[in-house]
């Protein structure tokens, strides 16, 4: 796994100078929370990251005080509920990081944070729509696979919809993939670039071990399993006390890093995430995780998945059916609880 040091390029060891072109915003929606905050403490060490805003329905301020004495060069406000502090939150944002949204709790799949979480994210969704429309869109909140449809459909809604700007972070399953086989194998986990596609739950998560140089893991039903399903080991462990907070924090803010330094120049930066992509349109699949390039608009390339094995196959085909299950109740949603 990347340290936050070496996702930043070593910002503690050489200076970043910022042009005016580079002048980056950085909104968080949900910033107080278990994810908000250490995304919103590791986005205050990103010398990328010009400007920070911190939005949350309480404590917002406080957080942004705290953050704020940090010494790096970015500056940090931080709003609350009032008549115009969302909008003013947003306002001129390059990109807004959504991890707003209750977390999961022992025995709860990401399913069922659906009813309070679709709400949550249609209700922001409209007002980066309404704000901010050209910025990249990063949705953290779960379930991903439906909360980025959801907001898809109100950005479609008020007429601003750019495919090529709308993310779910599924960095995290990558992250553990990588993890998981570096303490199974005895190596660097840097080292380990394994690929991961489908969605960002349970057996919409698929592992492609077979194109990471390890064909021999694929048959490894455990491993497979536990990269599927590494989120609930951590809300077993926290005992009710949350979910995968600060690993899906750092998670984002690698997500974020790679579109500021796409945005700002660099070519070739390519992450997996989960978009609007043609790879199973065919199917009815609108929403696919897969590796993708990225570039100043957003979206450069969206990769194709490439060949699988016997078994990775049959694995695509189980997360082609919930995915697609997934994507259609994040529709549904919004069509029968439209943004007021």
């Amino acid at each position: 796994m990347m340290s936050a040091r070496a996702i930043f390029g070593g910002i503690q060891r050489r200076a970043f100078s910022v042009s005016a072109r580079n002048l980056s915003k950085v909104t968080v929606l949900g910033a107080t929370g278990g994810i908000g905050q250490p995304l919103s403490l590791l986005l205050k060490l990103n010398p990328r990251v010009t400007e920070l805003s911190l939005y949350d329905i309480r404590g917002a301020p406080g957080v942004a005080a705290d953050v704020s004495h940090i010494n790096t060069k970015s500056t940090v406000k931080g709003y609350g509920p009032s008549a115009t502090g969302l909008a003013d939150a947003l306002k001129g944002s390059d990109i807004v990081l959504i991890p707003a949204g209750v977390p999961r709790k022992p025995g709860m799949s990401r399913d069922d944070l659906f009813n309070t979480n679709a709400s949550i994210v249609r209700d922001l969704s409209k007002a980066c729509a309404e704000t901010c429309p050209n910025a990249n869109i990063l949705i953290i909140s779960n379930p991903v696979n439906s909360t980025v449809p959801i907001c898809a459909e109100v950005f479609k809604a008020q007429g601003v919809y750019n495919p090529k700007r709308l993310f779910g972070v599924t960095t995290l399953d990558v992250v553990r993939a990588s993890r998981f086989v570096s303490e199974l194998k005895g190596t660097d986990p840097k080292d380990e670039k394994i690929t991961v596609v489908g969605g960002h739950s349970g057996v919409t998560i698929v592992p492609l071990f077979s194109q990471s140089g390890h064909p021999d893991l694929t048959s490894n039903a455990d491993l497979v399993k536990r990269v599927q399903f590494g989120g609930d080991e951590v809300v077993q462990a926290k005992d009710g006390a949350g979910s995968a907070t600060l690993s899906m924090a750092m998670a984002g803010a690698r997500m974020a890093e790679s579109l500021l330094r796409a945005a700002q120049g660099e070519a070739g930066v390519v992450e997996p995430t989960f978009v609007d992509s043609p790879l199973y349109k065919d199917q009815g699949i609108d929403f696919f995780a897969s590796k993708v390039e990225l570039g100043p608009n957003g979206v450069e390339k969206i990769h194709p998945i490439g060949e699988v094995d016997s078994i990775e196959a049959g694995l695509l085909e189980a997360c082609l059916t919930d995915l697609k299950k997934n994507i259609s109740k994040g529709v549904a949603f919004v069509a029968s609880n439209p943004p007021k």
